[in-house]
């Protein structure tokens, strides 16, 4: 019972920085043109 004072408080500050680094990933552009991405590698732009 003892180790669930220790689990717990870590687990949740484990959560809550997974939770603020997908925040600012969001919130810093990071997942806004995925479409365009990903259809380039479709593109033939190659010069020969």
């Amino acid at each position: 019972m003892n180790i669930l004072y220790l689990l717990l408080p870590i687990s949740l500050i484990i959560v809550l920085l997974i939770g603020a680094a997908l925040c600012w990933a969001v919130l810093a552009g990071q997942y806004d043109a995925t479409d365009r991405e990903g259809a380039t590698i479709l593109d033939d732009d190659d010069a020969r």
